[in-house]
C-alpha cells in the first residue's frame, strides 16, 4: 500500500457510509470501514477518533459558520448575521446525495442520532459565543440561536428534496416564514 493516500479521509467517510447503509452501525467495524477504503485502521484514526465520528468530519462546519459570524457586517442584527451566516453553510457540505444518505444512517441508528444532537449543541454553543463576541448578552444569544437552529432544520429538509434551489434562498424563504407565522393574528375560537 502507498505511503501517501490520496483523500483518504474522504474515502473512509465514503467506505463507512456505504457499510452502514449495507449492514448497520452497530454490525460495522473500523477494520471494514478501513479495509473497504484501502486503507489501514491507523489510518482511520490518524482522521476520526472512532467509527462516530466518520460520519461527523472533524469541525469544518462549525468553524465556517463561527468565521462568517465573526466576519459578518457589523450593521446587521445578531440574527442577521447568524442567518447570513447559515445560508452559507452548503459551502462545506458533502454532495446533496452524500447529506441525504447520511441522514438516512443517523436515523436508523440511536447511537448516531445521539452523536447528531451533541455536534449540532456543540455548533450552537460556539456560534453563541461569536454572537457573544459581537456583544449579544448570553440569554439573548441562546434564544437567537435555537430560532436559527429551527430556520436552518427547515431550510436544510427543503434543499435536500429541491435540488434546484440554494440554501440561501431557503433559509430566506424560511425565515420570511417565520416572520408570517410570527405576525399573523390568533386565529378566533368559537
Amino acid at each position: 500500500m502507498p505511503r501517501w493516500e490520496s483523500d483518504a479521509q474522504g474515502r473512509l467517510e465514503r467506505a463507512a457510509l456505504e457499510l452502514f447503509e449495507k449492514q448497520g452501525f452497530e454490525r460495522t467495524s473500523v477494520a471494514q470501514i478501513a479495509r473497504t477504503a484501502g486503507l489501514t485502521e491507523r489510518s482511520f484514526y490518524r482522521y476520526f477518533p472512532d467509527k462516530r465520528e466518520v460520519l461527523f468530519a472533524g469541525n469544518d462546519l462549525e468553524a465556517h459558520l463561527v468565521a462568517q459570524v465573526e466576519a459578518a457586517d457589523p450593521g446587521l442584527t445578531p440574527i442577521e448575521a447568524l442567518l447570513t451566516a447559515l445560508g452559507t453553510a452548503d459551502e462545506v457540505f458533502h454532495s446533496r446525495e452524500f447529506l441525504l444518505r447520511r441522514v438516512k444512517v443517523i436515523a436508523a441508528s440511536p447511537a448516531l442520532a445521539e452523536r447528531d444532537l451533541i455536534k449540532l449543541a456543540d455548533i450552537a454553543d460556539a456560534l453563541a459565543r461569536a454572537l457573544e463576541r459581537r456583544g449579544v448578552e448570553p440569554g439573548k444569544a441562546r434564544f437567537i440561536i435555537d430560532v436559527a437552529i429551527a430556520i436552518s432544520r427547515r431550510a436544510t429538509s427543503r434543499w435536500l428534496a429541491d435540488p434546484d434551489a440554494t440554501f440561501s434562498e431557503l433559509v430566506a424563504q424560511a425565515t420570511a416564514e417565520l416572520r408570517v407565522a410570527v405576525a399573523s393574528p390568533a386565529p378566533t375560537v368559537r
